[in-house]
């Protein structure tokens, strides 16, 4: 029977029933669980965090031109990927642990990989597959197959089309939108970015976003639409692999644009505390130096690879790693293998919790130590069970103590972050064998997940103190792992 703080002992039998009213009463079903706190994600916006690692193909014309940026003007017998295999793409993806494939459908040369009925400029007028080809229906497929979410990248500059500039061309991009999401819809994420123009006395278009939102959500009501604002998650401030230290979900929103009115990248990096809205940060880099595929780029080391992915998945982001097929319409070899090789990292370095078979304490529980909010659920792999406390306490204390002793170097944390991010700052601390404490880390942000990159150390426990937080701490994991693999940089 649980213990009554500041309670008599009762007499028999009336003290034993009003005892057994008291633990009623403090039971799971009658304690109140906690609210939400502030912009919260949809369950679209969950569901889109928890993939964690997505695959992003750029691919086009460019592809067969070495540039970055195609001016439009390209040929349409340029593009002939003559052995191209999404399911070969999907296959790597799916290896790799990835959970989508996002293709740029059509970027700033206006070139569609798919026949369109918005433009002239697309696989229609190729000799590729004598004008039937289409990019994004074997991707379809491909992704169908193989379990994989699909998404698109359009970009609203086009270089070719000639209403570009013009006051209808918020139409036809709109018509443009419909008409993908329509055929092969629906898809996990729309990626808008604010790219607009040719230069100073280039064209320059007004871009229409509220109607452009509308036209995807219209045939994929769940889709996660990218840009600087969102409004389903925002592009992180740099292409280089990583989001901020600290890192909110929320960002406040008003009186900012996709592109040159955009909030200033530092914003983007980091969020704002108590921010308007939930647009959790979505972090872009390429595995090799371009965008497009040229065949004097290598893909990055494994080292890198798993630099990037603490300083994005482990720092409150999403990953999303480009991998440029090449000219066959195939992924390099190279680049698979490096995949392959950066998965099985991941999976040595996360394979096993060191931190399963403790005994878990907090000084504070939710609802009289209620069972149901109880800090044993920081070890369950159970996404919806979590350690909470009462509205009042936030800056509980939670100690984990080891049945032998540890040795670990990397520390995840995870808020339950379907009520509101809330964890401003805390601190770590370790026992070590001879039953003292020492300091192991501090930071800001948690979020959706944080993995923390420490010392290695051996210790008997682990202790996690919550500074500050803008409401009673939801957390729903800690884990303790060794990294064996990545060696971090040596600083100045």
């Amino acid at each position: 029977m649980m213990s009554l703080p500041n309670c008599r002992l009762l007499r028999w039998p009336l003290g034993f029933a009003l005892m057994s009213l008291v633990v009623l009463f403090c039971g799971c079903r009658s304690v109140r669980p906690p609210e939400p706190f502030g912009a919260c994600p949809s369950p679209a916006q969950l569901q889109w965090q928890r993939m964690e690692m997505n695959m992003f193909c750029h691919f086009g014309p460019n592809t067969f031109t070495g540039r970055e940026w195609g001016d439009g003007r390209e040929p349409d017998s340029l593009f002939q990927p003559l052995a191209l295999d999404c399911r070969q793409w999907a296959a790597v993806a799916k290896a790799a642990g990835m959970r989508g494939i996002i293709l740029t459908a059509k970027h700033h040369d206006g070139y569609c990989l798919w026949p369109t009925r918005t433009s002239v400029h697309s696989v229609s007028a190729s000799p590729w597959r004598n004008g039937t080809g289409d990019v994004l229906s074997e991707l379809r497929r491909a992704c169908d197959a193989y379990g994989l979410s699909m998404g698109v990248y359009i970009s609203p500059w086009d270089r070719n089309h000639p209403a570009y500039g013009t006051s209808g061309y918020n139409d036809v991009f709109a018509a443009t939108l419909s008409e993908v999401h329509q055929a092969y819809g629906p898809l996990f994420e729309q990626w808008l970015d604010g790219a607009n123009g040719e230069g100073p006395d280039g064209k320059r278009q007004r871009y229409d976003w509220p109607l452009f939102h509308r036209s995807v959500y219209a045939f994929s009501p769940q889709a996660v639409i990218f840009s600087d604002v969102g409004p389903g998650c925002r592009w992180v401030g740099n292409e280089e692999g990583r989001a901020g230290e600290t890192c909110w979900s929320t960002l406040n929103t008003e009186g900012f644009a996709p592109g040159a009115e955009a909030p200033p990248t530092d914003t983007l990096g980091h969020g704002n505390c108590r921010g308007s809205h939930w647009v959790p940060a979505e972090v872009d880099v390429s595995i090799r130096p371009g965008w497009f595929y040229h065949d004097s780029e290598q893909p990055k080391s494994l080292q890198r690879l798993l630099e990037i992915y603490y300083a994005s998945v482990g720092r409150n982001a999403l990953l999303l790693l480009n991998v440029p097929p090449d000219r066959r319409g195939l992924i390099p070899a190279s680049d698979s293998l490096r995949l392959v090789e950066f998965r099985a990292a991941l999976d040595t370095i996360f394979g096993v919790d060191l931190a399963a078979g403790a005994m878990a304490e907090a000084s504070h529980v939710r609802g009289c130590k209620s069972a149901l909010y109880g800090p044993q659920h920081l070890l369950d792999t159970t996404y919806h069970n979590y350690w909470a406390v009462d509205d009042s306490a936030c800056s509980p204390v939670v100690t984990l103590s080891f049945p032998h002793l540890v040795t670990f170097n990397r520390v995840m944390l995870q808020e339950y972050i379907p009520l509101g991010q809330r964890v401003e700052s805390y601190h770590l601390d370790y026992q070590s064998a001879d039953g003292c404490w020492h300091p192991l880390a501090e930071a800001t942000t948690i979020g959706y997940k944080r993995i923390l990159l420490t010392p290695t150390v051996t210790a008997r426990a682990v202790r996690l103190t919550i500074d500050r937080s803008l409401a009673c701490p939801i957390i729903n994991r800690l884990a303790l792992f060794r990294d064996t693999v990545y060696t971090p940089p040596v600083s100045d």
